[in-house]
């Protein structure tokens, strides 16, 4: 992409917006970062960007913004719908994401992952498989580094591992990677997208610009992704627990097993993977068919497949008090997501849920919570809410506790009740923002104060 003497308005001072705004600047246009947030509220090093020569514009949005600009990149927290969006849009001025200026200087080939749940343990393992064959990986996207870091740093003869959320699908147009791995599509993000359709159309975007020359990897089990295969131009294969196909990875017993045209390809048994449960089975499986399609060897990724352990706040062992083990999934930002968790023990789980809520639908994730919990804590927006479903699906009112907007009164709760076997889960099913600025930060308190104990 040619930058040299463009105008270029970023909007959006996160890590992306950050990101971009230097990049633009590096390859010679005249930039501006803006944010509707007072410069009081950003995050992040201003002064380097005010060193680089960055105009800061905070505060404001007015359409007076575009003026002469030839370019906006936005971070993918900031909505195309916003009216400064909208105003680009009618003045013919092209809008894209961080991702795609990212795409736009990659040199090296993209092997894409999404979903609803599980993109960030996939991403990882992806980027480690990788490893085992490329010397030079990039690992970004919304893993918390931006891509275009990643694309520049890389350069050519590498390998790119993106996790891509339908947010920075959003304002993509050429966005084109070379394997797109779809995990699975359950309800989130409603608010910002407007319905399931929305929302599912942002993570097909994902491999909409691919061709028969590229791939595409379908989770075959839930019938929204499986379905996306008549609507991609990319040669498909599938992953899969339950079913067996000639292009994919599947379950030959307890194996993994790649199939490449009908030749087998065994990697390892599910009690030899380093990650545990059956979803993190089909993370494993969605990552080594990616890996399998970007070039590496089923003998170069079983080591990595074996020692990969997963990654911090999703189902992350954080100790062992009296007998009670304290996991951390402050990742598990939906109820699909919390499913998965609690999923993933037997019975016995004193649960900590709650947080800033989505108002997704609770059934399964209140039916299945009754079955395997012993009690719940609930905190945040969403308790009042959570306790009343509990109540209505039959969960005994006296094993529901309240610990209103304080995780260490949660966690005193937890140890006061807890006894072996039972383990103490947080596995919120809510986004992080009534308490704190991001599920990170949401999980380092729960792993603080269990630690401190």
């Amino acid at each position: 992409m040619e930058l040299k003497n463009k105008n270029v308005l970023v909007i959006g001072a996160g890590i992306s917006g950050f990101a971009a705004a230097k990049v633009a600047k590096k390859f010679g246009a005249n930039v501006t970062l803006n944010d509707a947030k007072t410069e009081d509220k950003i995050e992040g090093d201003l002064k380097s960007l005010k060193d680089a020569g960055i105009n800061l514009i905070f505060g404001e949005q007015t359409e007076n913004l575009l003026e002469n600009i030839n370019l906006v990149i936005l971070s993918p927290a900031v909505p195309v719908k916003i009216p400064l969006v909208q105003a680009a849009y009618k003045q013919n001025i092209p809008v894209i994401s961080e991702i795609e200026l990212a795409y736009s200087f990659a040199k090296s080939p993209i092997a894409a992952v999404t979903g609803t749940n599980g993109k960030t343990t996939t991403t990882t393992l992806l980027g480690e498989l990788l490893k085992a064959h490329y010397e030079k990986v990039g690992v970004g996207g919304n893993i918390g580094t931006p891509l275009v870091d990643e694309a520049l740093r890389i350069g050519e003869n590498g390998a790119i591992a993106a996790e891509i959320s339908s947010y920075q699908m959003e304002a993509t147009n050429n966005f084109h990677p070379k394997v797109t791995a779809i995990l699975n599509v359950t309800p989130d993000h409603l608010k910002r997208h407007g319905s399931m359709e929305a929302y599912q159309a942002m993570k097909e975007k994902v491999f909409a610009e691919e061709t028969a020359d590229d791939f595409v990897v379908l989770n075959y089990d839930d019938e929204r992704v499986r379905g996306m295969a008549a609507r991609s131009k990319a040669k498909v294969y599938y992953f899969s627990r339950r079913e067996q196909f000639n292009n994919g990875v599947f379950l030959a017993g307890d194996i993994l097993t790649i199939s490449d045209n009908g030749s087998l390809n065994p990697l390892l048994t599910i009690k030899e993977l380093g990650i545990k449960g059956a979803h993190n089975v089909e993370n494993a499986m969605a990552a080594a068919m990616s890996a399998y399609l970007m070039g590496v060897t089923v003998e170069e990724m079983i080591p990595a497949l074996h020692k990969f352990k997963g990654v911090e706040h999703r189902i992350e062992f954080v100790r062992e008090i009296d007998g009670v083990k304290y996991y951390n999934d402050s990742k598990a930002t939906n109820t699909d997501s919390a499913i998965k968790a609690l999923e993933t023990f037997d019975d016995h789980i004193i649960l900590i849920a709650g947080g800033d809520d989505k108002g997704t639908d609770l059934t399964d994730f209140i039916t299945l919570a009754k079955e395997r919990c012993d009690a719940l804590i609930l905190i945040g927006d969403a308790a009042e809410r959570f306790k009343a479903a509990a109540v209505d699906a039959g969960f005994d009112e006296k094993n529901i506790y309240s610990a209103g907007y304080d995780m260490e009164k949660a966690l005193n709760t937890a140890r006061e009740i807890a006894t072996a076997p039972q383990v103490v889960l947080l596995s919120p099913a809510c986004a992080s923002f009534d308490m704190y600025k991001n599920f990170e930060e949401r999980g380092k308190d729960f792993k603080r104060i269990v630690t401190g104990f």
